[in-house]
C-alpha cells in the first residue's frame, strides 16, 4: 500500500484564477498566465492538487452550488486541455451572515477552519504534515497551521498583495511568492 501522499491546497479565486470579486458569470473566470504550468510542475514533483474555496456568495444568495460546481467543471476543462489537473475541489458555502437560511451559519468548513482539509485527507489519502497552502489571504495561511500542514504561502496576486502589508500577530507564512509559479518553484526546492 502506498504511503499518503503529500499536497498543496490550493485558494481558488486571486491564486488560480484572477480575482473577480464573485464569480457570477463563466466568462469573468480568467486563468493567471503561469497558473497551468505551476500546477503541472507540482503535479510532476509528486504533490496532490486540492482547491479549497470559501464561496459564500451561495449562502449571499448571488449564485447557486450548481453555478460553482459547474465552474469548476468549466475550470477542471481548461486545465485538462492544456495537460494539468486539480485532484478534488471542496467548496465552503456557507456565510454567518447570509441570505439563505439553511447555509447562514458559522460553520467548521468555511477557511481558515481545517473541516475541508481534514476531509480531503479522509478522501484521498494525503499527509497533511508534509502538505501546504497557497493562497492570497491570511485566511489561507491560518488555515495551514488550524489543520497542521507543514505551512502557508502567501502570494501576491488577487488580494495578496495588500493583505503582505497588514501582517497579522498570529501567522508566520512560510513564503510571500509573487505568484503560484513562485510558490511551485519554492515548494520544489525545499517543500517536501
Amino acid at each position: 500500500m502506498a504511503a499518503p501522499a503529500p499536497a498543496v491546497f490550493l485558494d481558488r479565486d486571486g491564486t488560480l484564477i484572477e480575482e473577480a470579486g464573485y464569480l457570477d458569470r463563466l466568462d469573468r473566470m480568467t486563468l493567471f498566465p503561469s497558473t497551468v504550468d505551476a500546477l503541472r510542475l507540482l503535479a510532476r514533483g509528486g504533490y496532490r492538487l486540492v482547491v479549497i474555496t470559501n464561496q459564500s456568495g451561495i449562502a449571499l444568495g448571488l449564485f447557486d452550488e450548481a453555478f460553482v460546481t459547474g465552474t469548476h467543471s468549466a475550470l477542471e476543462a481548461r486545465l485538462h486541455a492544456a495537460g494539468a489537473g486539480i485532484d478534488g475541489y471542496y467548496v465552503c458555502p456557507h456565510h454567518p451572515a447570509g441570505q439563505v437560511p439553511a447555509l447562514t451559519l458559522d460553520c467548521q468548513c468555511r477557511k481558515p477552519a481545517p473541516a475541508l482539509v481534514r476531509q480531503a485527507a479522509v478522501d484521498l489519502d494525503l499527509d497533511l504534515s508534509r502538505s501546504y497552502v497557497v493562497g492570497d489571504r491570511w485566511s489561507d495561511v491560518r488555515l495551514a497551521a488550524r489543520a497542521g500542514l507543514a505551512g502557508g504561502i502567501l502570494v501576491r496576486t488577487g488580494y495578496g498583495r495588500s493583505a503582505e502589508g497588514r501582517v497579522p500577530d498570529d501567522v508566520a507564512p512560510v513564503l510571500i511568492a509573487d505568484d503560484l509559479m513562485e510558490a511551485a518553484a519554492w515548494l520544489l526546492r525545499t517543500g517536501r
